[in-house]
């Protein structure tokens, strides 16, 4: 059975930091590219980072640009996301999604299409508040 599995989710107050991680069954990590997204109350899902196979290529929302840092670890299957500076408006339920293709350059204007991702994981609570 394919899988994602997310963690590393909790409550943090406003300019913590959180990692959370993406762990991968049933298939190969390094085959694929990961992104991560979020999706907060009343707002629509936000595509957040994605890393290529190798971890040499990355990409980043404007609002995850300079405090957000995605990287993976194939050997131990598992993509992660740092966030540093974390502010309420982080606050949302966070998803890891595998790209059904390669994530060929780092392109500053990518619109994290969900039609490229095939598997989804459950999600994770993050909450930033005092």
């Amino acid at each position: 059975q394919l899988q994602l599995v997310e963690s590393g989710g909790g409550l943090v107050q406003p300019g913590g930091s959180l990692r959370l991680s993406c762990a991968a069954s049933g298939f190969t990590l390094d085959n694929y590219a990961i992104g991560w997204f979020r999706l907060a109350p009343g707002k629509e899902r936000e595509g957040v980072a994605c890393i290529s196979t190798a971890g040499s290529i990355t990409v980043y929302a404007p609002s995850a640009k300079g405090r957000f840092t995605i990287s993976r670890d194939n050997a131990k299957n598992t993509v992660y996301l740092q966030m540093n500076s974390l502010r309420p408006d982080d606050t949302a339920v966070y998803f890891c999604a595998r790209k059904e293709w390669e994530l060929y350059y780092s392109d500053p204007y990518y619109v994290f299409p969900t039609y490229e991702f095939d598997v989804w994981g459950q999600g994770t609570q993050v909450t930033v508040s005092q």
